[in-house]
């Protein structure tokens, strides 16, 4: 009973940050992103390097994403607090972040901590795989509204809601046994079905997030989410089986680590972003 309270309270308290953060937008929105992109690089290291990897090595490797996402959101005009950056500009975080790259190639000369091309590697797939992501999801609040991007949140929560609940009562078709054996093309379709009627309140009842999308537009909003969450849901846990790890961390009582909780996300942010540009250009 212990273990349910504690998931269902961390649970609750992740919900109300993000719905808080993505409703108050502006730097509150580009802080959650910072908060998820460094929590989730700074896990990704430790867990692809085993725990051999330097502490400066980390360091450099949660400055390059702050960097990274903080450019992004720079250069989408998204209100970044004058406190910490004043007259910063585009230019100063594109600077920063290719200071980074070369900083964190040189400082495999000196820092004795295992295979360097291996560490070198892990830290660039850390950037593009979760960082990036980050970044793009204030690009999203910036091409749309914070309707929109909660829409997105409670779709990826619908969908793991939807395959959970199918999947337990009917799943018997294995989805990707060698990955994830729990997985079942029942709780996919019962995802899928969560996210379609979800998206179709979405265009009748909540005027289409503000965004301009058609009905089959909403509905193939609703589609790209359920798969590229669901595959996001499966890199990582091929991430885990390949590092023979069963969650990626201990931050989050009964739910492991920040990436166990943000796996889909960072599918989803980018396929999204890409299906916008798309859709809105034609």
């Amino acid at each position: 009973m212990k273990n349910v309270f504690t998931r269902l309270f961390t649970g609750v308290l992740y919900i109300a940050v993000i719905v808080g953060a993505v409703m108050a937008g502006g730097w509150w929105l580009w802080g959650l992103a910072v908060l998820f992109g460094v929590l989730g690089v700074n896990e990704f290291n430790r867990i692809s390097n085993k725990g051999h990897i330097s502490n400066t090595s980390r360091l450099i490797d949660i400055i390059g994403a702050f960097f990274l996402i903080s450019g992004i959101a720079c250069f989408l005009n998204l209100s970044l607090p004058s406190f910490m950056f004043g007259a910063w500009s585009l230019k100063t975080f594109l600077f920063a972040y290719l200071v980074y790259l070369m900083a964190r190639l040189v400082s495999q000369l000196y820092i004795q901590d295992g295979n360097a091309l291996a560490h070198y590697a892990n830290s660039l797939m850390g950037q593009l795989y979760i960082a990036l992501p980050m970044g793009l999801m204030c690009a999203l609040y910036a091409m749309t509204n914070c309707w929109f991007v909660l829409g997105m949140f409670i779709l990826i929560w619908l969908s793991d809601t939807g395959a959970f609940c199918v999947g337990s009562l009917i799943g018997k078709h294995k989805l990707f046994e060698r990955i994830s054996p729990k997985k079942s093309w029942e709780g996919f379709f019962g995802g899928l079905a969560f996210c379609l009627a979800a998206a179709l309140c979405y265009h009748f009842f909540g005027k289409g997030l503000g965004v301009g999308l058609n009905l089959w537009q909403m509905l193939g909003f609703g589609a790209i989410v359920c798969v590229f969450g669901t595959w996001g849901d499966l890199v990582e846990s091929l991430i885990k089986r390949t590092l023979g790890v069963k969650d990626s961390g201990n931050l989050l009582p009964g739910h492991g680590g920040i990436l166990d909780r943000i796996d889909s996300l960072l599918l989803v942010t980018p396929a999204v972003f890409a299906y916008l540009m798309a859709v809105t250009s034609f």
